[in-house]
């Protein structure tokens, strides 16, 4: 039992995200649940009677009647996918608490909350554009004062060709690449800590080879131990969240591609882009679940969809097609 039950929701807050903190998310998302957090408390503070200074709130002041209040008054200016988050962080708040003995029960499955949205996929615009870019980095740049073709080459084709997140190519190490010639795989660490594996073709498994002899070159055969980050900066020191976006922007920069990447979605894209192509090449949501590493069929599927969504207004497009609904007319 907790021995604090009159804690203030800040404290129990705090304490909240402490806990989740061993779970090593992101510094984006700790701070995502502490701004959900505090905004819906914040509106219960200022809606009671007389209005609290949200220090002075107490856990035992949320009842689900109260709790509806909040969230009705949180939702009126939010998206849905916004409402659908801050629910899902207040729901595991809650769950924590019960845990922890500070309250008896969950009031949020008695507070509504929008469906969440699927989000839709957002892969590099243009038919040749993945080649435009691959074409474009494999040449060094005179204009870079330490060009490192090879090394750029690596991460795009990680992206591109395995689809890998963000965080996913920062955690991989030399000896994430595994496998003999002609079955070579990458190990991935997924979100969520699922692990999985992706394998990789020749021309991947080249590209990764060419660029860990251009690093011994560089920095020596100690560089490429198996236990070293796979991917490093141009001193040799591992790449950070930073360092790894600006290198993909250089990159749409230098290949004159940047008004083909979608808003909100710049290494993302990549890996949009290789989800899309496979299911344009057939791939099934199975598949596409497994090499992304989703946790659920319906965000693979959605690839298929927004697929198959394209080739039927290719086929609308088509001038025979439109031809002949004019001969037709109105139906």
């Amino acid at each position: 039992m907790h021995d604090k039950p009159d804690e203030s929701v800040r404290e129990l807050i705090e304490e909240f995200l402490t806990a989740r903190a061993t779970r090593k998310p992101s510094p984006h998302t700790l701070a995502a649940y502490r701004r959900d957090l505090l905004a819906v408390a914040r509106l219960v503070a200022e809606n009671a009677t007389p209005p609290l200074p949200l220090d002075e709130l107490e856990i035992t002041a949320l009842s689900p009647r109260i709790m509806r209040a909040a969230f009705a008054r949180f939702a009126a200016p939010r998206a849905g996918a916004s409402v659908h988050r801050a629910w899902s962080t207040w729901n595991s708040f809650f769950t924590f608490l019960v845990a922890e003995g500070v309250v008896p029960g969950n009031p949020m499955p008695a507070v509504g909350r929008p469906r969440a949205p699927l989000p839709q996929p957002k892969p590099l615009r243009g038919e040749d554009t993945p080649e435009e870019l691959l074409a474009a980095v494999a040449r060094a740049d005179g204009r870079q004062r330490d060009p490192w073709p090879e090394r750029d080459l690596a991460v795009l084709a990680l992206a591109l060709c395995a689809g890998l997140r963000l965080s996913e190519l920062l955690a991989l190490r030399v000896a994430s690449l595994a496998g003999r010639a002609g079955e070579r795989r990458v190990d991935v660490a997924g979100k969520g800590g699922r692990p999985r594996t992706v394998p990789i073709e020749a021309g991947v498994d080249r590209v990764l080879t060419d660029y860990l002899d251009s690093r011994r070159r560089r920095f020596g055969a100690r560089s490429v131990r198996p236990d070293s980050p796979l991917l490093v900066d141009r001193r040799g020191e591992p790449l950070r969240r930073g360092g790894l976006q600006y290198l993909v922007e250089s990159c749409y920069r230098r290949a004159g591609i940047g008004d083909r990447v979608p808003r909100g979605a710049r290494l993302h894209a990549l890996r949009h882009t290789f989800a899309t192509r496979l299911a344009e090449d057939g791939a099934s949501a199975a598949e596409i679940m497994r090499l992304l590493g989703h946790a659920s069929l319906a965000s693979s599927q959605t690839y298929i969809e927004v697929t198959a969504g394209q080739q039927r207004a290719a086929v609308r497009s088509n001038r025979t097609n439109r031809a002949l609904a004019e001969l037709l007319g109105p139906g």
